[in-house]
């Protein structure tokens, strides 16, 4: 599994200790250095079943500056993804990739019973 986080991320550290906790494996991968591609945000969302806009970390200072909220229901999908791939800091996280699923932000609950 691909864990996807930024560091400084309270929610990506305490998703990281419930992981080292409850012994699941993964390889750690840095989005702010390592932003997403399109096609892998492509194969993550149609993975994940959620809505694109559910990709966006909404609560991010860069969402705000930019003006997302008023400008994501205009813009087309493939422009939405362009702008997931221009910057890590625009996707949500963590990201939780496995071979038949992603989990889009941290929820225990919600990762307790897609990991047990």
């Amino acid at each position: 599994m691909e864990f996807i986080c930024y560091s400084k991320c309270t929610t990506c550290q305490k998703a990281k200790k419930w992981l080292d906790d409850n012994g699941i494996k993964y390889d750690e991968r840095p989005i702010k250095e390592k932003n997403p591609t399109v096609k892998e945000l492509k194969a993550w969302h149609k993975l994940s079943g959620l809505p694109l806009k559910k990709f966006f970390n909404t609560s991010g200072l860069l969402y705000k500056d930019l003006g997302l909220k008023d400008k994501l229901p205009e813009m087309s999908e493939s422009d939405q993804y362009k702008l997931l791939a221009s910057d890590g800091m625009l996707v949500k996280r963590p990201l939780l990739v496995g071979k038949d699923f992603v989990l889009v932000g941290f929820k225990e609950a919600e990762w307790q019973e897609k990991l047990k």
